[in-house]
């Protein structure tokens, strides 16, 4: 089979992806510290992101290499599973950060954490069966013409993944709305409690929203483009097309450990003591809040 530069690319993008985020899931993951709801989340993020670019090292190794229906079935079965728990992950944490907003007096309560295995198990349950249907018999391999862009998935599992998406961008956009009117309610009431300036005021609310306009836009322009393609493409479109949309979804999982967890400072101060060579396990933190916002 003649190499694709496209797969090489891709092959690429996963190893950057896996690194990234396998530095996240071990930090999160031997530091006991980090049982907090956030941290859960952040690390179920990491881990979806981590089985993305190893799904597309895999893929890339066993096209190439091993071709197999059987395996091929397997890894794209991976790849739905890890990017549908990755994009599902992006909304827990939504979710999370709306609630320790909106109901910061009961946030740091046993239901709190309750509800954020919930969450988890909803996320990866819904992830692992989205993954599984093209291995247990919904693929096109006996019907070439049901396929759908993505080979061997077949163009109405796709639809779904494309609905599915579409609903958790239009829940996540109508919660960052909601959040960032509790950011310039609460800069408000700051600013008149301690008399600061209205330009105080002014930059506070600009910082937040513009942080929060960072998440969503990248969210949304690295996953719309494949998105909207699935519901447009189908098996006789250019291959071409598909790795154009494809790749820029791929480096959401590359942006995302930037955005959600070196951002976050309980996080970098393990990141810096493990660099300094003084890691320690025990070490204590302060915060319990959501990432910054």
């Amino acid at each position: 089979l003649a190499l694709n530069p496209w797969d090489v690319i891709l092959c690429i993008s996963g190893t950057i992806i896996s690194c990234e985020n396998a530095i996240v899931v071990v930090v999160i993951f031997y530091t006991p510290a980090f049982r907090a709801p956030m941290f859960l989340l952040i690390g179920s993020l990491a881990t979806a992101d981590l089985l993305a670019g190893l799904g597309l090292i895999l893929h890339f190794t066993f096209v190439y290499f091993i071709p197999s229906e059987a395996v091929s079935l397997v890894t794209v079965g991976l790849l739905v599973t890890s990017f549908t728990a990755s994009v599902s992950s992006l909304l827990t944490i939504t979710i999370d950060r709306y609630l320790s907003l909106y109901n910061a007096l009961t946030y740091y309560s046993e239901r709190t954490v309750t509800r954020t295995y919930i969450m988890l198990i909803l996320t990866w349950g819904a992830s692992i069966c989205y993954g599984l249907l093209p291995v247990v018999g919904w693929n096109c391999l006996k019907e070439p013409s049901t396929c759908s862009i993505v080979k061997p998935l077949t163009k109405n599992h796709l639809i779904i993944l494309s609905v599915s998406f579409f609903t958790v961008f239009a829940v996540m956009l109508q919660l960052y709305v909601q959040i960032c009117k509790i950011i310039c309610r609460h800069a408000h009431q700051i600013a008149v409690q301690r008399h600061f300036l209205a330009s105080s005021h002014y930059v506070t609310t600009r910082k937040g929203i513009a942080t929060l306009a960072v998440i969503l836009g990248t969210f949304a322009s690295c996953w719309l483009p494949f998105a909207i393609y699935c519901l447009l493409g189908d098996s006789s479109s250019p291959a071409l097309y598909t790795y154009v949309t494809l790749l820029p979804a791929t480096y959401n999982s590359m942006i995302n450990p930037v955005i959600y967890a070196f951002r976050n400072q309980e996080i970098q101060k393990v990141l810096w003591a493990v660099c300094c060579g003084c890691f320690s396990s025990t070490m204590p933190f302060r915060s319990r809040s959501p990432s910054d916002v």
